[in-house]
């Protein structure tokens, strides 16, 4: 199959414009994840309750690299895709990634932290126990702690809270 006809999660880039996009995208029936959650500001002096994105400008199109291209040229939708660094191309997600990160997201947003991307690789590992079983990522200590993190390679990394040593397995890959 060409590189243009490959479906995918691809990742794409806004400022302040993720609301807007994610209805864009929902009138249209283009399936995306754009997470939010709600936090509390002070506005006017008032602490008010407001949602926001989880990772700020950050967009996830799934589709066909023709189609997620043509809601900018065609549909002037206001973002850019990021391009994966070293192959200069869209970068795209692997499904398993993407799946993972949208479960800790939606189920687990206040026992994960995002990190910068470039954090130190470890070993591989899959969680088989507890609220994370399933979850597939690297192992790595953060303030002491043992914690597994889900990468989207070059962007960012989701790490879990603790997870004892006994809830994990080593996995090959």
């Amino acid at each position: 199959m060409p590189e243009t006809e490959e479906e995918g999660w691809y990742v794409a880039k806004t400022y302040r414009q993720e609301r807007k996009i994610k209805e864009l995208l929902t009138r249209m029936g283009v399936k995306h994840f754009v997470p939010f959650h709600e936090t509390v500001k002070e506005i006017g002096g008032k602490r008010k309750k407001v949602e926001v994105p989880f990772i700020s400008g950050l967009i996830f199109v799934h589709g066909r690299k023709k189609e997620c291209i043509s809601l900018i040229n065609d549909y002037g939708y206001p973002m850019r895709y990021v391009r994966d660094f070293s192959s200069r191309s869209l970068l795209r997600v692997p499904d398993k990634q993407m799946e993972d990160f949208i479960y800790l997201v939606e189920h687990h947003e206040n026992e994960i932290e995002v990190l910068p991307h470039d954090l130190r690789r470890g070993d591989r590992v899959r969680v088989v126990a507890g609220s994370f079983a399933g979850i597939e990522g690297e192992l790595v200590r953060i303030a002491g702690h043992r914690r597994v993190v889900v990468r989207i390679d070059n962007l960012f990394t989701v790490a879990t809270v603790y997870i004892p040593g006994s809830y994990l397995e080593k996995i090959d890959g």
